[in-house]
């Protein structure tokens, strides 16, 4: 049996968006047979926009060395000690929206998105533009990237339930928010006001 729980700790996840005013529509587990890597990644979005434009994707990738060098660590402590914080996953938030029509300042776009992320959830944001043929002109895609990094001792320890390191609540609290304010502001960038 595994020391951590991580696909546990995914459904824990998914019960908590859902405590938060999300929608859970799907999810998946792949493991890759050669290097057992495993990624688990759930699509989601508030309840506010259940009929669209935005999608949030949850993805957790899991690296094995890393996991196994942490069992290591926990088997080889004494008693009483305390697995260090220096083994960690990345948790990724990604917000999607459909190709934009006006573009916005991105550099308004991530200060503003700065101030409801936090330094808890920093937000990276980005375009791409893409062209079907040399004559069509571009489409803009709008890419907003949340990056989490959870110590693996937090899940062994089962401590991202607990009141003091409630840090799951904070991230899905400041998700809700980045999701309000993409979605007030899609209207304008996609064209239909």
């Amino acid at each position: 049996m595994a020391i951590v729980d991580v696909a546990g700790f995914i459904a824990d996840l998914k019960e908590h968006a859902t405590e938060h005013g999300f929608h859970v529509h799907d999810e998946r587990h792949f493991v890759e047979t050669y290097s057992m890597r495993q990624a688990f990644e759930v699509d989601l979005h508030p309840e506010e926009a259940c009929g669209g434009p935005l999608d949030l994707h949850l993805s957790l990738d899991l690296e094995p060395r890393t996991l196994l060098a942490f069992e290591e660590e926990v088997l080889s402590l004494s008693e009483n000690a305390e697995p260090s914080d220096d083994f960690v996953m990345q948790l990724l938030f990604t917000w999607a929206l459909p190709p934009v029509e006006k573009s916005p300042d991105l550099l308004i776009i991530a200060t503003e998105l700065a101030a409801l992320g936090g330094t808890e959830l920093p937000i990276e944001v980005s375009a791409v533009d893409s062209f079907l043929t040399v004559t069509d002109a571009p489409h803009r895609s709008l890419n907003f990237v949340a990056r989490l990094e959870i110590p693996l001792a937090d899940l062994y320890r089962g401590d991202f339930r607990a009141e003091e390191r409630n840090w799951v609540c904070n991230a899905f609290d400041r998700c809700h928010a980045i999701s309000n304010y993409l979605l007030d502001q899609a209207p304008a960038w996609l064209g239909h006001t």
